[in-house]
């Protein structure tokens, strides 16, 4: 069972611009080979900081609405949202420092 949930456009003012806390969202595609090779990696960091940050993958194919609101134009795209507000953005394939940092940066 996956732990970093969907999203879509429909739910993702709710799931995400409502949310209270720090929220990670993973913008890719299935057939992005940097968004395969992070997926996994994004997994375990939803595994391991379940209760602590809400993560979620929106497929940029299936809504785009969302992927132009948030002006994503290269995918993998992880942004981060604390209260709802876009704080920070990673863009590409990184290490998974690169994310704890992030998640660290803005969880306090």
């Amino acid at each position: 069972m996956s732990t970093a949930m969907a999203v879509t456009d429909q739910d993702f003012g709710t799931e995400i611009e409502g949310h209270q806390g720090l929220a990670m969202v993973d913008f890719w595609a299935a057939w992005c080979g940097p968004c395969r090779a992070i997926g996994p990696m994004i997994e375990q960091l939803a595994a391991e900081y379940a209760g602590k940050v809400k993560v979620r993958k929106l497929d940029v194919d299936e809504n785009q609405a969302t992927m132009m609101r948030y002006n994503v134009r290269s995918i993998p795209a992880v942004l981060f949202f604390k209260d709802g507000k876009l704080v920070d953005q990673v863009i590409g394939a990184h290490p998974r420092a690169a994310f704890e940092g992030k998640i660290r940066q803005h969880a306090a």
